[in-house]
């Protein structure tokens, strides 16, 4: 989940088929601020009006994208990241039972969002992965953050990990096997490994607004 107006709005559109929710949250100090790690957790309390109670793991994520910046071609930034976040979440989802992983993409929204992106999106996890936005366009999405009182926290100006190191030029095209190859050159799995034993846990309660 990040502050945005999609991810809430998957949570609530998954949670209304019943599924208990798990948060996964990605920050970057210091290029992302305490405040935009507070606005998520308020963003969570509004969506367990509908979801009930839930747990938020929050992954330091700054050294794996600092990495990818320095080794990584620019064009990939966002398609290797978001492939790092799944690989990740995928970790946390097998050690805490979580069955599925939940992302509030939206097709063709932005660029690693195309269906092109999306496949190498998917390639890195061997999950089922539930979009329940996809084929939304965004005023729906917005009509859904206000119905569930979730639009006035999202467009707060705090910046997630997702807009900070986002590429002039991103590949809407990419090509897998050119993506698998990039991804592999810097070894990220020592920092995935410390990502993973510094996770931050946060209790989520609607009592707590």
């Amino acid at each position: 989940i990040s502050g945005g107006l999609d991810s809430p709005v998957a949570a609530y559109m998954m949670a209304k088929r019943g599924i208990r929710l798990t948060a996964i949250h990605f920050a970057s100090p210091p290029y992302t601020s305490p405040r935009a790690e507070d606005k998520v957790v308020r963003l969570l309390r509004r969506v367990s009006r509908y979801a009930g109670d839930m747990v938020m793991y929050t992954v330091p994520f700054t050294k794996l994208q600092e990495k990818i910046k320095d080794e990584c071609p620019e064009e990939l930034f966002t398609i290797i990241m978001r492939r790092l976040m799944m690989q990740i979440s995928e970790r946390i989802a097998e050690k805490y039972e979580c069955q599925a992983l939940i992302t509030g993409e939206s097709l063709g929204q932005v660029a690693s969002q195309t269906i092109g992106a999306l496949s190498c999106t998917d390639e890195a996890t061997d999950m089922l992965v539930f979009r329940p936005l996809i084929g939304m366009d965004k005023q729906e999405i917005i009509d859904i953050a206000y119905k569930i009182d979730t639009y006035d926290i999202s467009i707060e100006p705090y910046e997630d990990c997702c807009t900070v190191f986002t590429p002039k030029h991103p590949r809407t095209r990419p090509v897998l096997k050119y993506v698998k190859e990039a991804q592999e050159k810097p070894n990220f799995e020592p920092l995935v490994e410390e990502a993973l034993l510094n996770l931050k846990v946060t209790k989520i309660s609607a009592d707590d607004e």
